[in-house]
């Protein structure tokens, strides 16, 4: 049997962002009905924490596969030539265990991330919600605009970066790619302000985003952070929002923006409304009025590579396009 080899270009051209946000839908959904496994990611991290390689495994009854992304993260290399997130997943088919494709993963991590913020924002977001603040100017930004383009009518985007001259050169590039304004803000305030949906895309340790800015109906999708020591929001986004995640388990073990103010006392696990596949499935309200504020924390899940990297599997081998390999043959 034959393996396939995919590479970042290859990815950007087999999983575009309108049809991951469909993929992660459904594999949230297969989550929440409990058609997936996938246990906590465990984390290596290196001395001085100057980077970490993570492991995330993942089950998906649903599709009779299951996969690996192994990935180092190294947040100093924002702003370098470097790429935070490199790394690979590995998809397997779960009959007899051979090894499907070795598809690259900084790619379907920056697709997959931002397609999942968009399937909160579909179902969170008020339906005539057009104007877009994004904290960060990197890849996840970058992903983020174009998924935010994909489920509501963006008209307006503002931009905020701990460098103006980041948040800049990124609306100048946008200007390249879509029809409406996108402005750069000199302060995280400035870009909130008047915002109908907040994505934070950041690598701050510390909140950039305050509650006393927020306002009614605003939606929130809070991506950058994501270990316990970390977070983007202050306390009090926290407490204004109902909040949504995509697995409760990992929000409670990895989140931050969530366990910084759980241990102040300031929240309670109570606090969390539901995990976004159960809103898929219907079992429980997402936006209950036009004044709430939602929040939903992303925290990265294993089903959601398992899923995109099928997907774009499923594609390619249907085409008989990419690079194949034989790694191994029968032992008898």
């Amino acid at each position: 049997m034959k393996t396939l080899l995919v590479n970042q270009d290859e990815v950007k051209q087999w999983l575009p962002m309108s049809e991951c946000v469909t993929v992660m839908a459904e594999a949230l959904k297969s989550l929440a009905a409990g058609h997936a496994l996938q246990p906590l990611r465990p984390i290596m991290w290196l001395p001085e924490r100057i980077g970490a390689l993570a492991m995330m495994p993942a089950y998906s009854g649903s599709l009779k596969v299951m996969g690996l992304k192994v990935l180092s993260i190294f947040p100093h290399n924002h702003g370098t030539p470097y790429d935070s997130h490199r790394g690979a997943v590995l998809l397997f088919e779960a009959e007899h265990g051979q090894l499907l494709a070795i598809i690259d993963a900084a790619e379907i991590t920056a697709i997959r991330t931002a397609a999942v913020s968009g399937v909160a924002t579909q179902v969170l977001a008020r339906p005539e919600a057009n104007t877009l603040a994004i904290f960060g100017s990197g890849v996840q930004a970058w992903s983020h605009l174009a998924a935010m383009a994909c489920v509501r009518p963006i008209s307006h985007v503002q931009v905020w970066s701990r460098s103006l001259e980041h948040a800049q050169h990124f609306a100048k590039r946008a200007a390249q790619y879509y029809n409406f304004n996108v402005e750069a803000r000199h302060t995280a305030q400035a870009a909130a302000q008047d915002a109908d949906i907040i994505c934070t895309t950041t690598s701050s340790k510390e909140p950039v985003l305050l509650g006393e800015w927020l306002k009614p109906g605003v939606h929130l999708n809070a991506v950058g952070a994501c270990t316990p020591t970390t977070r983007e929001l202050d306390a009090a986004a926290m407490l204004k929002s109902r909040l949504f995640t995509d697995s409760r388990e990992s929000l409670l073990n990895e989140a931050g923006d969530f366990i910084i103010p759980q241990k102040a006392g300031t929240l309670q696990e109570d606090h969390i409304a539901s995990e976004l596949g159960e809103v898929l499935l219907e079992r429980v309200r997402g936006r209950a009025s036009a004044k709430d504020i939602t929040l939903f924390k992303s925290l990265g899940l294993g089903i959601e590579d398992v899923a995109a990297a099928h997907h774009i599997y499923q594609k390619m081998s249907a085409e008989n396009a990419g690079t194949w390999i034989k790694l191994a043959g029968a032992r008898l």
